[in-house]
């Protein structure tokens, strides 16, 4: 029988990146403000990458539905309770299926269906979870942080590092 802690990775501390319209600075850790890959729109959700190439491969997938010009910040990153999806024992254990995980999800959610990928967020939740690692479908290696919840009692902390400019354009 597996532990409930055995589904999840060792704590994560380190710096983090994500992009930004500069527009909202001030929201940088706010979450996004739009459906995504684990979130439903009435879901704060908070992506990150673990380097700036994640943040721009990311992006790829979002050329037509952002600003011309992003800005990519620095986040210090202190999180635990979080699920490695690249972790075949621990996607068992939680009763998660990576197919489902890394499914498109985009045609889906426009067409007010559900993606699967909102099923392993809701999976992930149900167990304990805070959070994600996702690995990049676009280049293998790459890996994102994605956080449900932050800066609330027994959560991750989130803590708004420097700016590296326009590195997103």
């Amino acid at each position: 029988m597996t532990s409930i802690d055995s589904i999840f990775a060792p704590a994560i501390r380190g710096r983090f990146y994500r992009a930004i319209d500069p527009n909202f600075r001030e929201f940088a850790i706010a979450g996004s403000r739009s459906a995504g890959r684990y979130s439903r729109v009435h879901e704060p959700t908070l992506y990150l990458s673990s380097s700036v190439d994640g943040v721009e491969v990311a992006m790829i997938a979002h050329r037509d539905a952002r600003p011309v010009a992003l800005e990519i910040v620095e986040l210090d990153v202190e999180a635990s309770g979080i699920v490695d999806l690249r972790d075949a024992n621990a996607l068992q254990a939680a009763g998660v299926d990576l197919a489902d995980a890394v499914a498109p999800w985009q045609d889906i959610a426009d067409a007010g269906g559900t993606p699967s990928s909102w099923a392993v967020r809701d999976r992930l939740v149900e167990v304990g979870a805070n959070g994600l690692i996702d690995p990049s479908r676009k280049r293998p290696g790459l890996w994102h942080l994605v956080l449900f919840r932050w800066n609330a009692v027994d959560a991750p902390t989130i803590r708004l590092g420097g700016q590296l400019g326009g590195a997103a354009d």
